[in-house]
């Protein structure tokens, strides 16, 4: 993919159709001059609705796509007859979307599976019909409720990257480099740093058919976590992977120094990340010799798988997915045992907007100050019905 294509943040304006209107009308036929009410009800305005597709990787059709809106819904009409829902807006997103008010930064919810939707902003829903209002002392109400309007709110939608191991380093370390030769993945490789400017994902066959995800993160230096080099932007992408590969190359200073600052920009973004199971690769292992090798392994961190590796050799890369399928087979087994049976409940959408569960009866106001005589029904927001 095109560095230009990936895009992993976007803010959009989002309206929700408005509910149909109810109808005020009376039954008549050439039987029946005096018939009781029978306007009916509106019809729901049109939701928007976010929907994961594991095929798209990318937020870039929604880039310039900056006003989303849907239908109203139709009005209702004789014979109890209720208007059509407004059509719903469908936006297909990549799997690991985060969803968060514009204004609060408040996240309401995220996109992790394929298939699954969740309602952005829900429609304006339909007015009641005239049949509603009739009682024993006003048996032919000549008032219906008007729809509840469509809701106009900024959505910030963030990618964050789903994958088995993540790839974190500094620039240069090789990373790109390794993903290009256990994947058939083809990332941009270069010898300078910052090659890689945006996410890569790569699939690691392994055995029995056996695959992994692999990501590949653009690189990492001191103070990131402040907005320095590439910043805070992509490390945000780490949050969603499993397993962590640190990637060290065996020509640097020093191991353990380059080690620890990676873990501490990661501490700095989100202490969260420093609970994910860890892997160290040294890279580079082609430019030294064994006696080498064994001067650095007193420096390395304790309690810290590692292998030496080579990309141009192939050294240690058999030993490197071995090492990285048990572990992530080891995450996975045990995110399983602990988590709970995988149903979501249903996200009420007008839950945000304190509504109750059943709909109180519509209030009627009349307005005596004019000497208008006539109710007028709307919606009561205070009581939060209609």
């Amino acid at each position: 993919m095109a560095e230009e294509n990936f895009v992993d943040y976007v803010k959009i304006c989002c309206r929700s159709g408005a509910g149909g209107a109810g109808s005020v009308h009376f039954y008549r036929d050439r039987f029946n001059a005096r018939g009781g009410p029978d306007g009916g009800d509106g019809g729901r305005g049109g939701h928007i609705i976010l929907r994961g597709n594991r095929n798209v990787w990318t937020l870039l059709a929604l880039k310039y796509r900056k006003h989303v809106i849907a239908e109203p819904g139709g009005h209702g009409s004789a014979s109890t007859s209720f208007g059509a829902n407004g059509k719903d807006v469908i936006l297909d997103v990549p799997l690991g979307t985060v969803v968060k008010d514009a204004e609060t930064g408040e996240i309401e919810f995220e996109i992790t599976e394929d298939g699954e939707e969740e309602i952005l902003v829900p429609g304006g829903r339909g007015g009641q019909g005239n049949a509603h209002f009739a009682t024993p002392s006003n048996q032919t109400p000549r008032y219906a409720q008007p729809g509840e309007y469509g809701r106009e709110e900024w959505k910030i939608l963030e990618l964050k990257v789903l994958a088995d191991v993540g790839l974190v380093g500094f620039p240069n370390a090789g990373k790109s480099t390794l993903l290009s030769v256990i994947t058939a993945a083809k990332p941009k490789i270069g010898d300078y740093p910052f090659t890689t400017l945006t996410p890569n994902l790569g699939i690691v066959p392994y055995r029995d058919r056996r695959s992994f995800i692999v990501a590949d993160i653009p690189g990492i230096i001191e103070k990131a976590h402040e907005g320095k080099g590439l910043g805070h932007r992509f490390l945000r992408h780490i949050e969603r992977n499993s397993t962590l590969l640190f990637m060290i190359p065996a020509d640097t200073d020093s191991l353990r120094k380059e080690y620890g600052i990676l873990l501490n920009e990661l501490q700095q973004f989100n202490p969260e990340l420093l609970d994910k199971p860890r892997v160290l690769a040294i890279t580079k292992c082609d430019l030294v010799d064994e006696e080498i090798k064994s001067w650095l392994k007193p420096e390395l961190p304790e309690g810290i798988p590692f292998v030496f590796i080579s990309s141009v050799t192939q050294e240690g890369i058999t030993e490197l997915k071995d090492l990285l399928w048990t572990t992530v087979s080891a995450t996975i087994s045990e995110s399983q045992e602990s988590a709970k049976p995988k149903v979501k409940p249903k996200r009420d959408p007008y839950a945000k907007y304190a509504l109750p569960k059943e709909r109180p009866p519509a209030h009627i106001p009349w307005d005596d100050d004019e000497g208008d005589d006539t109710p007028t029904v709307g919606w009561d927001y205070e009581d939060g019905g209609r």
